[in-house]
């Protein structure tokens, strides 16, 4: 064969592959499974990254937030502090080193992080909030019960912990709801990002034909991450914010997307008062769940969450594809982790 022929074969072959061989594997996954919808990651969903990681306009973006003391803290979490120690130094030497410690917090749920698929279980019927909690009676993913995930209250995760995520590297997509949803204004407070509009915003962003593909990193944009302002003097972040519906998470499912990240505080949505029990759920949310969309992707589905990412640059740029790398903390038993996702792509403009 000459060459050039040679080239081009090789370069079909290249393209045609990253669709028709989406993902490893399909749902539903074998008993015993604790990673979910990570299944679907290995060499398929590495090669999808090829093109963007070889393409000579493509940058890299952070989409995490800096972490500090003074960063918009979750307020079902411990305040995070952490103190820089004094330089020191070892006797009979020249060196002099720094060291930093935590003092007080909940570090993996604090800043840009990523849920564990045992961040959260479901009971059997909805707590009165008087009698004593019934953990004992509470699934996880996969079917696992208390007694198998968390069996003392002192215990680390036993299944399901942050440890057994593996690494993600796959094909990242981008969907502007700033844009398409809020006309360049951030979504309101309790607004839905529903199935359709996923739909509409792959259609308006020239997605349509390639749509959601199986082991695809989700990130969607609403413009709230517009309000995380550090120091957070206004108290503003953490109160309210725009979020998935629950069609949409079942959408999802059905695409078999591993991870989905929002630039907003709960992933699921929370409408002005919400948090104070002054506002209800968002419309079709099932009863005894509010937070719907943290039972359904990480108890039902295994797809994994990252909240408060930091996607205005990448939205502006219209890096709609790319390759996304996320390494969460193999924190032993750890319930969700900081991490530092990276999106490497080329800007449309």
């Amino acid at each position: 064969m000459p060459r050039v022929l040679r080239i081009l074969a090789v370069v079909s072959a290249f393209l045609v592959c990253p669709l028709s061989a989406s993902a490893q594997n399909s749902p539903p996954w074998p008993p015993g499974d604790e990673i979910g919808m990570a299944n679907t990651l290995g060499p398929a969903t590495w090669q999808r990254c090829a093109t963007h990681l070889a393409d000579p306009k493509a940058k890299s973006y952070e989409l995490s937030f800096l972490r500090s003391n003074t960063m918009p803290q979750s307020p079902f979490a411990v305040p995070l502090r952490e103190n820089a120690k004094p330089t020191v130094g070892i006797p009979g030497t020249r060196h002099a080193f720094n060291t930093d410690e935590i003092v007080s917090g909940d570090p993996n749920q604090q800043g840009t992080q990523m849920d564990a698929l045992g961040h959260f279980a479901v009971l059997p019927e909805a707590w009165d909030g008087k009698s004593e909690f019934p953990s004992g009676g509470a699934t996880y993913y996969g079917g696992y019960r208390q007694a198998e995930v968390k069996p003392t209250p002192d215990s680390p995760l036993k299944k399901l912990g942050i440890d057994k995520a593996p690494p993600i590297i796959t094909s990242g997509v981008l969907l502007d709801a700033k844009a398409h949803l809020g006309r360049g204004s951030a979504m309101a407070p309790g607004a839905l990002v529903t199935a359709r509009d996923i739909e509409a915003m792959l259609e308006a962003q020239g997605l349509a034909r390639r749509g959601l593909v199986a082991g695809d990193v989700l990130y969607i944009y609403t413009g709230w991450g517009d309000n995380w302002q550090d120091p957070d003097t206004e108290k503003f972040y953490y109160t309210k914010g725009p979020g998935l519906s629950y069609d949409a998470a079942k959408y999802i499912e059905g695409k078999a997307v591993v991870l989905v990240a929002l630039d907003n505080p709960f992933t699921d949505p929370a409408a002005d008062g919400f948090l104070a029990g002054k506002a209800p759920p968002a419309a079709g949310t099932p009863p005894g769940l509010p937070f719907a969309i943290h039972h359904h992707n990480l108890t039902q589905a295994g797809i994994h969450n990252i909240q408060n990412a930091n996607l205005g640059a990448m939205a502006r740029d219209k890096v709609w594809l790319s390759c996304t790398i996320i390494l969460p903390l193999r924190t032993q038993g750890a319930a969700g982790s900081p991490v530092r996702p990276v999106a490497i792509g080329a800007p449309a403009q």
